[in-house]
């Protein structure tokens, strides 16, 4: 299954999601991200935090959600708060999940764990279809 994630810069929550889903999901999902206006790179703070629980994204990197419109994906999850501007064939499921950026180490670890466990979830959902 092809997952794409979307966020606003493709530098925190969706990196962290593709981060988790890559480590915990590699032989059922195949995960991709994208912003709605990519950052230049991952925020460091979204490394460390990763890195923390082993978790390697610093090769991961900014992509915009236009270059990924023009591939095919099986579900596409909105974590960007808001409507995306391209179409996908794929359904698409939001997370309500708050953007960290510009906070606390600690606020981004509270935003991994959430998205760690909405990831899970989401696994174990495909696992079981």
């Amino acid at each position: 299954m092809k997952i794409l994630f979307v966020c606003i810069g493709n530098a925190i929550r969706s990196q962290m999601a593709e981060g988790f889903a890559r480590s915990y999901g590699n032989d059922q999902v195949i995960p991709a991200s994208c912003g709605l206006h990519p950052a230049m790179t991952i925020d460091p703070k979204t490394v460390a935090v990763m890195s923390d629980i082993g978790i390697d994204v610093k090769d991961q990197f900014s992509k915009p959600i236009q270059m990924m419109a023009k591939m095919e994906f099986d579900l596409v999850v909105n974590i960007s708060g808001h409507q995306l501007p391209v179409a996908f064939q794929a359904p698409v499921r939001k997370w309500d999940i708050p953007d960290p950026v510009g906070k606390s180490e600690e606020e981004f670890r509270k935003t991994r764990d959430l998205i760690q466990k909405f990831t899970l979830q989401l696994l174990d959902e495909v696992a079981n279809k």
